[in-house]
């Protein structure tokens, strides 16, 4: 039987070296990983190689001038660009154009399907991207992961109408303000409130401007809550919008650190809820776009949370159409 999930991970990148205080560091996928192997997940995936991505597809979200920028500091070995969180070495801008192709080679999987092709698929990738601007660095990440591979289904896969959910626990600023004005990408964003938590964008307000206006849905969430809450978000929300747009491909912003135990954020989100949001959108996805779907690493930086999320997301992405998940009933997140 054809495997039917893919995984984008690549040694390279963990040669993205941020420092040994540094939240980002290359632990996160090493965690993610050796949990993957331990659980027995790793041999139920379709390891999808990554190439760096073409410039073309790059620079529709990001100014050359910040990519020439963005090589220079790292040929000149400084120890950040733009601001002190986003940390790099000689390696990292080869690391972020190879983090964004991998992203690029799970699309073209995915919208190839099966048996060649993935149903879905995870990239475990790094550096992040939804904080990343058109012509800056912010907030660890260099690149648009999810940005780029969005301007890459329009463009290269003809897809009209695709939708980004963003569970990070950060407002993904970069990937907002890139799509804002436009229809044919939904963005909508669950995160921690921005009077509580960086970057302080991302208001219940902001809808997007003009033919954008209403494609933007930003969801804040406020510090301490949890499963109960983000369920409610979901159900009154996130699912119904989802459900109107109809996406014809959906593009998920992973990001787990709204989880109970991350040190950078004051969320509550089980495993389990992970988990169910997990299901819920993967649900969306049979619904609208054959069940055509993409997730992308973005936060969570306490390494056993983390890895036991991306395990519990991975898992859900495995199951096969329609399966009614027995441990989730159990928890009451049915």
């Amino acid at each position: 039987m054809p495997l039917s999930t893919g995984l984008v991970y690549d040694k390279r990148f963990l040669d993205h070296v941020t420092g040994p205080a540094h939240p980002e560091r290359p632990h996160r996928l090493l965690a993610i990983i050796e949990h993957l192997h331990k659980t027995g997940l790793w041999d139920r995936l379709q390891v999808l190689p990554a190439t760096p991505a073409d410039l073309k597809w790059v620079r529709k979200v990001h100014d050359q001038a910040y990519l020439d920028r963005l090589q220079q500091a790292c040929l000149n070995h400084e120890a950040y660009i733009d601001c002190p969180d986003s940390a790099i070495c000689p390696a990292s801008y080869e690391v972020a154009l190879l983090a964004a192709g991998g992203v690029l080679a799970a699309v073209d999987a995915v919208r190839q399907g099966p048996p060649a092709g993935v149903r879905n698929a995870f990239c475990a990738v790094r550096p992040p991207g939804h904080h990343a601007e058109h012509d800056q660095s912010l907030g660890f990440c260099l690149l648009n992961n999810v940005a780029i591979a969005a301007e890459y289904l329009i463009a290269h896969h003809a897809v009209e109408r695709l939708a980004i959910v963003d569970f990070d626990v950060h407002h993904g600023n970069g990937t907002q303000h890139h799509f804002e004005d436009r229809p044919d990408v939904l963005f909508i964003t669950l995160h921690e409130h921005p009077t509580s938590l960086y970057p302080g964008t991302g208001h219940a307000w902001e809808t997007g401007r003009g033919p954008g206006d209403g494609y933007t849905i930003n969801l804040p969430m406020n510090p301490g809550e949890g499963d109960r809450e983000y369920r409610h978000a979901f159900l009154n929300t996130v699912l119904p919008a989802l459900d109107r747009y109809r996406p014809q491909f959906l593009l998920l912003s992973a990001g787990f650190d709204a989880s109970e135990y991350d040190p950078l954020a004051h969320m509550k989100v089980s495993v389990e809820g992970f988990a169910w949001m997990t299901r819920q959108l993967k649900m969306v996805a049979e619904r609208h776009c054959d069940g055509q779907l993409v997730s992308v690493l973005e936060g969570g930086y306490d390494l056993r949370a983390l890895a036991d999320c991306v395990a519990a997301h991975i898992g859900i992405l495995l199951q096969p159409e329609g399966h009614d998940d027995l441990m989730e009933r159990k928890a009451g997140l049915w």
